[in-house]
């Protein structure tokens, strides 16, 4: 009788196992459909202002390359993108861990050379979602404007330093 109670017990995910598993969030990706994403820092010390400056240069240098920006903002400990994957040589969009990779890994040497430092700067994971809709579009982008408001960092969003938002983003808002 013990017997099955222990081929039960045994096919459990041990606890360390279920925190691993927990931790490796899904990642979903649409071709041609934006992409929401947030990654944090790996710890609560914020950023200088030098550091932000960086790693917005880094957010932007992969526009136009890897994927298409419509807005970035890098707060002191986390940034939030808004981005649609642009499509490889054969058709297929750019996988959007390929995308975090570039820009943490960039982000990241930048910052540990501005620091005099080494080692992780980011999080491993990233939280992201697919937007479905315009109307999300549209939430998601004034989610990013209002972050730094919202944080008492400034009083509107236009005299956030760190705060970038694509021309024709910028012209729908008007």
């Amino acid at each position: 009788m013990s017997e099955p109670h222990e081929t039960m017990h045994s096919k459990r995910i041990p606890l360390t196992r279920m925190y691993e598993y927990r931790r490796m969030l899904p990642h979903y990706q649409k071709a041609n459909r934006a992409i929401f994403v947030t990654f944090c820092k790996n710890d609560s010390t914020p950023f200088s202002s030098e550091a932000r400056d960086a790693i917005l240069q880094c957010c932007l240098k992969g526009n136009g390359m890897k994927f298409h920006l419509h807005a970035a903002v890098i707060m002191p400990e986390h940034v939030h993108l808004l981005l649609t994957p642009m499509q490889n040589q054969d058709g297929w969009s750019i996988g959007l861990p390929a995308i975090l990779k570039s820009i943490k890994g960039a982000s990241a040497r930048s910052v540990n050379k501005l620091t005099n430092s080494a080692g992780p700067v980011w999080q491993e994971e990233s939280f992201d979602h697919v937007l479905r809709s315009q109307e999300s579009w549209e939430e998601k982008l004034e989610y990013i404007r209002q972050n730094p408001v919202r944080r008492d960092l400034v009083g509107r969003p236009e005299d956030y330093p760190w705060l970038w938002i694509e021309q024709s983003a910028q012209q729908m808002l008007l």
